[in-house]
């Protein structure tokens, strides 16, 4: 999953959500220099990331990218969920997402100092792009996925990407759906059980 699901599956704790927001820059056992909560937060975001990869459905989805980005389709469906979170918002919460974004700018700027260095470099932009909200948008993830491009070793598809979208967007919704249903349950189950008091 990308930025919007991890910060939504975060049991709506702001440190547990700052943790799984910075997830992917945190490796190994340096977890550990963060405060217990936003730990939580970082092992939640791997305990996400292991589901996802491993489940069918997201498999699934995948594979319709293969022609356009191969091995890295799997990256790319992360950022084609977050346009189906974004798009379907309003039944996973009852804060509408403009407002939900506002609030994760404002915590993560709170913060900005104790972020890792590889985060403060792209936060201002993510912000200034308001980019979490634009993902409801084709275009948003168009550019996202662009953006991705550029920094990165990922192939510069967006073009075809959104063309397989389009062509194939009631399939993807409803692959979405089911999963993201299954990784809501698995993640309730993780913070009732064992990452929060």
């Amino acid at each position: 999953m990308n930025f919007l699901a991890h910060l939504y599956l975060s049991g709506g704790v702001n440190k547990v959500m700052l943790g799984n927001f910075i997830g992917d820059f945190v490796k190994g056992n340096k977890y550990r220099s963060f405060s217990p909560e936003i730990q939580k937060g970082i092992l939640l975001h791997r305990k996400i990331d292991a589901f996802t990869d491993k489940h069918s459905i997201v498999k699934q989805s995948s594979s319709r990218f293969k022609p356009c980005y191969q091995r890295y389709s799997s990256v790319v469906i992360d950022v084609i969920y977050d346009h189906f979170l974004a798009k379907n918002w309003n039944q996973y919460s009852t804060e509408p997402l403009n407002k939900y974004v506002d609030h994760v700018h404002s915590y993560l700027l709170r913060h900005y100092f104790s972020l890792p260095p590889r985060v403060k470099g792209f936060l201002p932009f993510l912000i200034k792009s308001r980019r979490l909200e634009n993902y409801q948008h084709l275009w948003g993830i168009e550019k996202s996925l662009t953006i991705m491009a550029n920094y990165s070793s990922l192939p510069n598809k967006s073009e075809c990407a959104i063309k397989i979208i389009r062509e194939q967007y009631h399939e993807l919704d409803l692959e979405f759906n089911l999963y993201f249903t299954e990784l809501r349950q698995m993640v309730n189950l993780e913070i009732n059980a064992a990452l929060l008091p």
